[in-house]
Parts: structure tokens; C-alpha cells; sequence
């Protein structure tokens, strides 16, 4: 079964942080091309970005992945809403899996929630990047505080 990742990132170095999310974008984009064969590999590379965030907090217990639904497109689609628990204003990357009823992992997507006032919820849609069908379950495989 084809996977493939999608990024858009925030806060993770070069000039400014759209510089940054457009690098990551591009950089993740070029990535999932290729990646169609490899789920492991596409993980690999979803960690690999996260951890490339400077600054950045593993605040997975704080972000919570609702039940997924496949548009008209048969694109799933998850909402993910963030709990900001720092004192501070602050984004958040997520990363979440697309599993199919067995738990096998169908796709990888990373979505970002960016500043989030301090004590605040937030949310964002993460949204498959191809088709997916049958039972699809949405889970929170990582998540960034920065």
C-alpha cells in the first residue's frame, strides 16, 4: 500500500519561520515521492523533522487526534487539538498516523498549530495525502511544543 508524507513545519532554523516551513515543505514533499514503498522510511523521515526543531518539547499527552472522516475526495481527514500548558504563547508540530482497522499504518502526516496563547486549546486539520478507504483510525504519533 503506497504512503506518503506530508509537512508543513514551522520554527525549524533558516531565516525566518515561513522560510522554515517552506524549506520543510519542499524538503518532506520531495521526500514523499519517493517513499511510496517504505513506510518505516516515511516515519523515519516524519522523526527526523520533528526532531529538527530547536527548542522543541515532546508534549504528546497534551494533543488529542479526533475520529477521522473520508471526504467526498477519499481524503481522511482529523481534527488535532493542542493544550498549550507552558506559560508562554507557543506552535506546535504534530504528527499523525492513518491506520486502517488492523493498526497497519496507511499514512503520515505532519501538521502544525502556531501560537497558541498560553493555558489555550487550539486546533488544526490533519488531512491523508491520498486516498484512503475501510476503517481509518487517527493517532498521535509525536508531538513538538517550540
Amino acid at each position: 500500500m503506497p504512503l506518503a508524507l506530508s509537512a508543513v513545519l514551522t520554527g525549524c532554523g533558516g531565516d525566518s519561520p515561513g522560510d522554515a516551513a517552506r524549506e520543510a515543505e519542499s524538503a518532506v514533499g520531495s521526500f514523499a515521492s519517493q517513499a511510496s514503498e517504505a513506510v518505516e522510511s516515511a516515519t523515519a523521515e516524519a522523526g527526523r523533522r520533528l526532531d529538527d526543531i530547536r527548542g522543541g518539547i515532546d508534549v504528546k499527552d497534551d494533543v488529542k487526534a479526533g475520529r477521522p472522516t473520508v471526504g467526498s475526495d477519499g481524503r481522511a481527514r482529523a481534527e488535532v487539538t493542542v493544550t498549550n500548558t507552558d506559560d508562554s504563547e507557543r506552535s506546535f508540530a504534530v504528527q499523525v498516523d492513518f491506520t486502517d482497522a488492523g493498526g497497519r499504518l496507511t499514512d503520515t502526516v505532519i501538521v502544525t498549530v502556531d501560537h497558541v496563547q498560553a493555558g489555550h486549546s487550539a486546533t488544526a486539520t490533519a488531512r491523508s495525502t491520498h486516498d484512503l478507504s475501510g476503517e481509518v483510525r487517527a493517532e498521535v504519533a509525536r508531538a513538538v511544543r517550540y
